[in-house]
């Protein structure tokens, strides 16, 4: 089993992916790659769970090769280096912080994107969404965080 976080601020001129999902907003997440803030996330919890490093080791900032990077590529990506070592995903939790926009209306079609990536039935996926009731960087609309607990098993 492994966990992750991940953050980013508000940009204006960005788009907002989360969970692979394209949310109609007036600002995106600041980033090297879409800053899709919650596959972010999942991709450390995958590795983490596998002993794998971070995504910031698989995909540096540094490499331009990430610049604009769709985010579910890295996370198709995460899913070949846990098969490389052995592992597949079997079960994962998202959560998604942030005060706006609301997600309630997404959350399906971000359980079945993350599911197809991973190669899950979508039962196997969760993704929810809270807010921090105005406290903390998220509360004030600076920016979105998450969390992600990923379980894989053996081939």
């Amino acid at each position: 089993m492994g966990n992750g976080y991940d953050v980013h601020r508000f940009a204006p001129d960005r788009e907002l992916w989360l969970c692979g999902v394209k949310i109609d907003s007036p600002l995106g997440l600041l980033g090297h790659s879409d800053a899709d803030v919650a596959l972010h996330a999942l991709c450390d919890a995958l590795l983490g769970a596998a002993a794998l490093r971070d995504i910031g080791y698989h995909f540096p900032d540094t490499d331009p090769a990430y610049k604009g990077a769709d985010s579910r590529r890295l996370l198709r990506r995460v899913v070949e280096l846990l098969a490389e070592a052995g592992y597949r995903p079997a079960q994962v939790d998202v959560t998604i912080i942030a005060q706006a926009p609301k997600l309630s209306p997404h959350i399906e079609e971000m359980r079945g994107t993350v599911a197809t990536d991973l190669g899950l039935p979508a039962e196997c996926v969760s993704v929810k969404a809270t807010t921090t009731e105005g406290l903390g960087f998220t509360g004030r609309r600076e920016g979105i965080a998450s969390l992600a607990t990923a379980v894989i098993v053996a081939l």
